[in-house]
């Protein structure tokens, strides 16, 4: 019996939904006797600010938003944008005989429900409707299946909420008052940034090797085909048997590993390729093994997300927004999952695909089954795939863009999943000769042949490195056999260096925090964006780099809150909270031991910043005592040559000496300098570079010094004036000021210039009228005024120039309205890969942004038109055409909500009230302060 029918029998339905595209999906499923509507995710939530908090609550409960001293009591507030959605649930809720709440089936999805359930006081009866893919059979199936709320699933997640918000609200104030305004820590953002900080170090330490080594390209003196080629060519392996030093066998200072192996440095490499000329080579083994790969298994979230960076371009938040589209739409399984298992239904969908498309010798005598690697793997989803009991190939879904490509990377990897090994042949070929010199040496090559390519003919995992060989690559070598003669065609002398560590990628990242089992797969993607977000990290082509603020926040938690950043006491945690879920657990007791340090193992909860005791120490008494935290300590680094590096509250500089001495140095550093390339020798450049104020002369006419400067919005000209001029009151005087123009630079302009741009605006005229028009320098360039009537110059110069008859030809055109004529682009990138259109960077009236024509797309603070790179580019364009459209503001709501009500009343009452009014409004303010500080630690509260 159909769901539309059952409703006729049994009455109206409501089911509760996190998104309005889901509602409409789901909506088309169930048909009339249903009414669906969308939560639009959370309704409530941890207050974002102390003004949200009700006014019962004082001191620290209104502060954090959980009442610590009451077994952790969170205060739940409606969000102020949920209010009018909550309204309508609770209206439709009346005319309704039974309620589905239908939110995801994961901890998030359960703590909405559970939310829904508080707010809306349903009095019929409540189902928990789930499914995993959105298409007609499983919603009629999770219609006619309900289950009940999982409260230890709601425990966990509300564990974790509280958890992250003591330590975003605790944690965050510290690094405000030691390091800089508005900064955010968070259980997993902070370890993440570690890494990232760690790998910087890394770099920083790491000194390069030179190596050398030889290459033959030796001929077999026969005819090649394909199959047989005539050549080959070999590195040279070892020398009178001692292994010839590759990269691998120094460490990160550059030194050799083992004595055993020999290091050739130039001269001998060279002495030695010398000696080799005329020898004689011949095979000295030939060694053959099968080779076999078999399938990688279905995506889960993380490897979607590194799958999607490697060969879509795709950020991590950008993929999980496709990926929430094509879910929403029915296009695929939910992409919220730590699991690689498949169900029997879509194991036949992939298997009669490989039959269909690659014919039956593709596929194996029988399904293949996948185990989870995931530790304590969150709820039992089927891995991400093709929805629906037979899969549609790309062509068919008729989708475009982004969402075609991450539904043909998902199509093609499950498929594959069910197809036969790939099986070949690997060989290695060893061979040897004896130089003039009486030195005996042997080279190596070795190669792959594939004799049934399997999977690979339907998908091949990309590579984090860019010169990794694929896994479909062959590499054909000559039939040889032992003793084979060769002749060398040519032996090279080749010159190396050894390289640091690859900084990570948001793919790499991701990896690594799964692998370090920090946080959990489904919050990696917002917790790269808020690292980003926050300036802790920025970009360089697909590298995360981090800045130097990071450094700063690092040291001061490494040093004062060691076990909140240690990678094995995040993890720990992960467990606990995984026990909490499991039942295993109580969540009250372990958040009382977390926060105040009651029965760790060695009785203080100073232990848990970084001694050896319980994992679980007393938050609260560390971020107590503060008085051990050296601000300028944690926020300063030595370069070298007595130049150190520190981070203030405006930004990272340098400096060298004592503060106010002559012998003091201080210069800025650039913002997308990364922290590997500060050397002592572009430090010294940096301080050597003309700084501070340029003396450019005095004013003829008032005898006032005018100086050039670089301040934070660029470089300016100013006038000193004397000693005693009034700088407040009514009598006050400001100095002419006036910022350089584009093609002037600090250390060129001149007192005749500087005069001249302290004398704008400048009266160019009057018109017919008497209305004085003037040439003026403003936020967006050069442009005209007369009234309240402005017209923008082609060039800064023009401001001298510019004649009353050309400022009038200007006034005589009619008024140009929308964009001004398109700039030539700054650089061209090349074809973005999506849309097929070539995508430059283009100077925008709020700075450098990159388009293909169709969609737009910023540049961050990490990237500049220099250094973009076309990957980068492509990224940036595929974030901002996942996000959608900008949503448009509702000014009919806003201005009803200014529209005065029953004026009268009001009028009558106002007299009263003044009194009372004038006494609030101290109070009033000071909590919209409160609110402010605690909003920026919110974001921090998070993962």
């Amino acid at each position: 019996m159909s769901p539309t029918s059952e409703t006729a029998q049994g009455g109206r339905r409501l089911v509760i939904v996190e998104s309005p595209a889901k509602a409409k999906t789901i909506k088309g499923y169930l048909g009339p006797g249903y009414t669906v509507e969308a939560s639009v995710g959370h309704i409530r939530d941890l207050p974002t600010g102390a003004a949200e908090v009700p006014d019962k609550y004082t001191g620290e409960v209104r502060r954090l938003g959980v009442d610590v001293e009451h077994d952790f009591q969170p205060i739940y507030v409606i969000n102020a944008d949920k209010k009018a959605q909550v309204k309508k649930l609770k209206d439709l809720l009346k005319d309704s005989d039974e309620l589905f709440l239908a939110t995801d089936e994961d901890r998030e999805g359960e703590a909405i429900a559970w939310h829904l359930q508080e707010v809306l006081k349903p009095k019929i009866p409540v189902k928990r409707m789930v499914f995993h893919e959105i298409t007609k059979d499983a919603i009629r199936e999770a219609v006619a299946n309900p289950r009940q709320l999982n409260q230890k699933l709601v425990d966990a997640q509300e564990t974790r909420r509280i958890l992250d918000r003591l330590y975003g609200y605790e944690v965050s104030p510290v690094l405000w008052k030691k390091v800089m305004p508005r900064l955010s820590a968070g259980r997993v953002q902070s370890v993440a940034t570690r890494l990232v900080v760690e790998r910087e170090r890394e770099r920083i330490a790491f000194r390069s090797a030179e190596y050398w080594d030889l290459t033959g390209a030796f001929a077999t003196g026969r005819a090649g085909d394909p199959s047989d080629p005539s050549s080959l060519v070999a590195r040279l392996q070892t020398v009178d048997g001692r292994r010839v030093a590759q990269g691998r066998d120094f460490d990160s200072l550059g030194r050799i590993k083992s004595e055993n192996t020999l290091h050739l440095d130039e001269a001998n490499a060279r002495a030695l390729a010398a000696a080799l000329e005329s020898t004689r080579f011949s095979v000295r083994s030939v060694e053959s093994k099968p080779y076999r790969r078999s399938p990688y298994a279905p995506f889960r979230t993380t490897t979607l997300q590194q799958e999607a960076s490697r060969k879509l371009g795709f950020g991590a938040k950008a993929t999980m927004q496709v990926a929430q589209k094509l879910y929403e739409n029915g296009y695929i399984t939910y992409m919220r999952t730590d699991s690689t298992t498949l169900s029997d239904t879509a194991v036949a969908a992939a298997r009669a695909q490989v039959t269909q498309l690659y014919g039956a010798d593709y596929l194996p005598p029988q399904p293949r089954t996948y185990a989870g690697k995931v530790k304590n793997a969150q709820e039992a989803h089927e891995a991400i795939r093709p929805s629906g009991d037979r899969f549609r190939t790309p062509a068919e879904t008729g989708l475009t863009g982004d969402q075609f490509k991450l539904y043909e990377l998902i199509w093609k990897r499950t498929v594959a999943s069910q197809m036969k090994d790939a099986t070949g042949n690997s060989v290695t070929v060893k061979i040897g000769g004896t130089a003039a010199d009486g030195r005996d040496v042997e080279f190596s090559a070795s190669g792959k042949t594939i004799t049934f390519h399997g999977f690979l003919k339907a998908y091949v995992e990309g590579a984090d490195d860019p010169n990794a060989e694929l896994d479909d690559r062959e590499r054909r070598l000559p039939q040889v056999a032992e003793g084979d003669a060769l002749s060398a065609e040519e032996i090279t002398v080749d010159g190396h260096a050894t390289k640091p560590p690859a900084r990570y990628t948001e793919a790499s990242l991701v990896k690594e925090l799964e692998e370090r089992e920090i946080g959990r797969p489904s919050t990696y993607a917002s917790i790269i964006g808020t690292i980003l977000d926050r300036g802790y990290v920025f970009k360089k082509g697909t590298a995360l780099v981090p800045s130097f603020l990071s450094f700063a926040v690092v040291n001061l938690l490494e040093k004062h809150f060691g076990r909140l950043v240690d990678y094995d006491f995040t993890a720990r945690m992960e467990d606990d909270l995984d026990r909490i879920a499991a039942g295993e657990a109580q969540a009250v007791p372990w958040l009382k031991r977390f926060y105040f340090g009651e029965g760790t193992a060695t009785g203080g909860a100073a232990e848990a910043g970084n001694g050896d005791g319980d994992h679980l120490g007393g938050l609260k008494e560390l971020v107590t005592d503060l008085g051990a935290i050296d601000a300028r300590e944690v926020s300063s680094f030595p370069v070298g040559n007595g130049i150190v590096l520190r981070v203030g509250r405006y930004g990272p500089y340098i400096e060298r000496g004592e503060k106010d001495t002559e012998q003091h140095q201080r210069a800025d550093i650039p913002d997308d300098l990364a922290p590997d390339e500060l050397t002592v020798e572009l430090a010294e450049e940096l301080l050597a570079k003309p700084s501070g104020d340029f003396e450019l002369g005095a004013d003829p006419e008032t005898g006032h010094q005018i100086v050039a400067k670089a301040g934070r919005y660029g470089p300016y000209v100013t006038e000193v004036l004397p000693e005693g001029t009034p700088k407040t009151g009514k009598n006050a005087v400001k100095p002419r000021t006036a910022s350089l123009f584009k093609s002037m630079s600090l250390d060129t302009v001149t007192l005749e210039e500087a005069l001249k741009l302290m004398s704008l605006p400048r009266v160019v005229g009057t018109d017919a009228d008497g209305v004085e028009i003037t040439a003026q320098n403003g936020r967006y360039g050069p442009y005209l005024k007369k009234g309240t009537d402005s017209r923008s110059l082609q060039a800064e110069d023009q401001l001298f120039t510019i004649t009353l008859e050309e400022a009038q030809a200007i006034y005589a055109q009619p008024k140009q309205r929308g964009r001004a004529a398109a700039k030539p682009p700054l650089k061209e990138l090349g074809q973005d890969p999506v849309s097929g259109k070539p995508v430059v960077v283009k100077d925008g009236r709020f700075g450098p942004y990159v388009t293909d024509g169709e969609t737009n797309a910023t540049l961050r603070s990490g990237d500049s038109v220099e250094t973009i790179t076309p990957e980068r580019g492509f990224e940036l364009l595929a974030e901002k055409r996942a996000k959608g459209p900008a949503k448009k503001t509702a000014k009919k709501a806003a201005a009803k909500k200014t529209a005065p009500a029953k004026k009268t009343a009001a009028k009558k009452t106002a007299a009263k009230k003044t009194t009372a009014a004038a006494k609030k409004t101290t109070a009033k303010k000071t909590t919209a302060k409160k609110a402010t500080a605690s909003k920026t630690a919110a974001s921090g509260a998070e993962d």
